[in-house]
């Protein structure tokens, strides 16, 4: 978890970003901090990644 920083302040959270190496590893623990969907903005476009309740992930556009 040395490729990102959270930081909670006022139940937001604030990113400290790190140029991730070839190697670069985020547990997904990480990234549902706030709970099993996550939005990722990518070159204008949004998509939906999701945590199943088996703990498999989906991406849907």
């Amino acid at each position: 978890m040395d490729n990102l920083s959270i930081t909670h302040v006022n139940k937001t959270i604030s990113y400290k970003p790190v140029i991730p190496n070839q190697d670069a590893t985020i547990h997904s623990d990480l990234l549902f901090v706030n709970g099993d969907v996550l939005l990722i903005q990518h070159r204008g476009e949004q998509y939906l990644l999701r945590r199943t309740r088996n703990g498999k992930l989906i991406l849907t556009k």
